[in-house]
Formats: C-alpha cells, structure tokens, sequence
C-alpha cells in the first residue's frame, strides 16, 4: 500500500476531517448529504440519502447525487493512491457509464472494491511515465439490498515528470 495511504484513511475517517474535507473541496456532495462510511484500501463505501436537497419531482434521489456517490466511492480509492507520491500523479474522470435499476427512495449505498487495482495502476503510472486508464465499478444498493444503479468510472493517471 502507498505510504501515504494509511494516513489518508485516517483523515477520512476522522468524522470532522472527512466533512470539512467534502465541505471544502466538494460542496455540492457535503450539502446533498454524501458521505463516506468505510474506507479501506480495497473498497470505499459512501451513501447518500433520499432527502429534500438530494431528491428530484419524481419522489426519488436525483440521478446525478446518485452519480455524485457512485463517483466518489472510485475516487477516494483514486486519490488515496495518488496522495503522496513522488512524482505527483494527476487523475481525472474521463468516461462515465450508468445503467439505474429501481428508484432511490431510501439511503442509498455505493460501493467500490477496486482499491488494489487503482493502486497498481497507478505504480504503472509512475513506473512507466505513461498515462495509464482503469475503469471502477460501483455498485448502488438501497437498505434493503436491492441493487439501485450500477456506475461505471474511467480515470485517467499521469505521472507528471517536470517538478
């Protein structure tokens, strides 16, 4: 595991760390209700609640606070593995893929479990000098269990070389 990353999964899962975090690099998820449950080095958990600022007229959790979730859940997983490195490794979402299965009318949690994989990517990344692509699973279900929304994340990494 990057050195990094252990220290990183302790500042997320300080509650007030992690929520100063969301209120000040990503509002929009820390005012919708978006948080991070668990957060290991294989999977991130987040879930986002059917509430009054995340719904739509339609009496459900808009898609794109699901897609908020979806995305997060991959990229804390990116960026706990991007987070002190030596060179620094650029990332960014360039494809987006949603397949929504039943409506959100409850919590619902999403759930990546492609930590490993993220993190080999991005050692290929630096060890390479080239930009490298994964695509990230998360997997959206209600409290029930029943699967919400499938969503899947093409990141790109880059090891930048001039520092």
């Amino acid at each position: 595991m990057n050195p990094a990353s252990s220290e990183f999964i302790q500042q997320m899962a300080h509650p007030i760390k992690s929520r100063m975090f969301l209120l000040l690099k990503l509002p929009s998820a820390f005012f919708s209700g978006v948080r991070i449950t668990s957060l290991t080095g294989e999977k991130c958990e987040v879930r986002v609640p059917y509430k009054w600022f995340s719904q739509n007229p339609f009496r459900s959790t808009y898609f794109a606070c699901l897609a908020m979730a979806a995305e997060m859940s991959t990229g804390v997983l990116a960026l706990m593995q991007v987070t002190g490195r030596k060179p620094s490794v650029s990332m960014l979402v360039i494809n987006l893929e949603a397949s929504y299965f039943k409506k959100a009318t409850d919590v619902t949690t999403f759930v990546c479990e492609d930590g490993k994989t993220i993190e080999q990517v991005v050692d290929e990344t630096i060890a390479t000098g080239e930009a490298k692509t994964f695509r990230a699973k998360s997997v959206g279900r209600n409290k029930a269990g029943e699967l919400i929304a499938e969503f899947y994340l093409t990141w790109s990494f880059k090891a930048k070389r001039n520092q």
